[in-house]
């Protein structure tokens, strides 16, 4: 039983299965929001499904398309050693059946896009090896997230919230990741890869990042004003503008650059979702 609970820890390791936190209140928020409560247990079953496997699909095939450009960076040497490609292929394999089979279970439309959200959630661990903007892939992949919860519940594209929440999310997530890439901007020059830190250095991603945090707080503000949302969601949506504001902070000095990095990016998320339900059934 050790074993197996230690091959679970190292396969969880591997895709980073706690970062799923990222992107899954966005998606079970925008399905809240759709429904106007709790939708039936067959769309809230298929939209999790979706979620989660269309996350560990990409991270998955992210490991596997850098696996050498990973064993060469320090930071990343290990990787490797966690689980065999064999594994790392049958993960992707069920990460991609885990999101085809849950829009099965949702709608007609959700079937026919799954192939094409497995396209863009894959496209991004490519990107970095012909520009600079990759972290805005990365932000388009996770941002998809309330668009196709929007979708399971509605089965038609009928307003802009899923839109406007999804680009908050797009937004958000390019910001982060440009602070988080300041690690290997050196190896990535020496390896000719790109980033927005290689390219233009520290202080421009650091400027940037929080030019794109501006941006994200303002669309989950006016996501709120346009979903008819009241104080409650305001005290959340403030909140976050304050857990972005410290995390600014935090990045300028690179001694403080990781501390609460992921504590913090993993509270916006849950602040957003917390926001809704508090407005939906509080």
């Amino acid at each position: 039983m050790k074993g197996v609970m230690f091959s679970i820890r190292k396969w969880a390791e591997f895709i980073k299965f706690e970062h799923t936190v990222f992107a899954l209140p966005f998606g079970l928020g925008a399905m809240l929001v759709a429904t106007g409560g709790m939708p039936e247990r067959r769309v809230w079953l298929g939209v999790l499904v979706c979620l989660v496997g269309a996350r560990t699909a990409a991270m998955a095939f992210n490991r596997l398309a850098d696996w050498q450009i990973d064993i060469r960076n320090p930071r990343t040497a290990a990787r490797s050693t966690l689980i065999t490609k064999t594994v790392a292929w049958i993960t992707v394999l069920a990460g991609v059946a885990g999101l085809i089979g849950g829009a099965w279970l949702l709608n007609p439309l959700c079937l026919i896009l799954s192939p094409l959200a497995v396209g863009i959630v894959c496209f991004y661990s490519l990107t970095k090896r012909f520009t600079w903007a990759s972290h805005g892939f990365l932000g388009l992949a996770l941002g998809t997230a309330p668009v196709g919860a929007w979708l399971a519940v509605t089965g038609s594209f009928d307003s802009w919230l899923p839109i406007l929440l999804g680009s908050a999310v797009g937004l958000w997530v390019a910001g982060f990741d440009m602070v988080y890439a300041l690690q290997d901007r050196e190896f990535d020059r020496k390896e000719g890869l790109f980033s927005f830190p290689a390219k233009f250095g520290e202080k421009a991603a650091l400027r940037m990042a929080t030019g794109l945090h501006v941006l994200a707080a303002g669309l989950l503000g006016l996501f709120g004003w346009m979903a008819g949302f009241g104080w409650r969601y305001g005290v959340s949506w403030t909140a976050i503008c304050v857990v972005l504001w410290m995390e600014s902070q935090w990045s300028q000095v690179e001694k403080d650059r990781w501390k609460g990095f992921f504590q913090a990016n993993a509270a916006v998320s849950l602040l957003v979702l917390g926001g809704v339900v508090w407005e939906i059934f509080g």
